[in-house]
């Protein structure tokens, strides 16, 4: 099994930026896919970017493309986002999340299994 712990959230400005970090223990992470989802009060998780287990291959959800880069840090064992020119819609818990290694890299939930407990981003106006 594996655990993960999502650090970095926060309160930003609009056009801020943040950088949040999922960390992972035990060597195991490197065998797995890592995504970041998002949910908003009210509203449903939603994906928001997933990287392989090598860092070559990522995919980013329209919204955030651009915006946001996802990658891997294996010298820390962590899966960093970097979030630039954030807005108010992008306010909500994120999480990460570890799946097993497939191809294309799964942008849903079933195709995840491990969960952090998520960390809150919230953006004003």
């Amino acid at each position: 099994q594996v655990q993960l712990i999502e650090s970095g959230g926060g309160l930003v400005q609009a056009g801020g930026s943040l950088r949040l970090s999922c960390a992972a223990s035990g060597r195991t992470f490197s065998n797995y896919n890592i995504a970041w989802f998002r949910q908003a009060p009210g509203k449903e998780r939603e994906f928001v970017a997933a990287i392989s287990w090598s860092g070559r291959s990522t995919y980013y959800a329209d919204s955030v493309k651009g915006r946001f880069t996802i990658s891997r840090d294996n010298t820390k064992n962590t899966v960093p986002l970097q979030m630039n020119s954030l807005k108010p819609e992008d306010t909500a818990v994120y999480f990460c999340a570890s799946g097993p290694l497939r191809v294309p890299l799964a942008s849903t939930i079933s195709g995840y299994n491990y969960w952090g407990q998520g960390t809150q981003v919230t953006v004003s106006s």
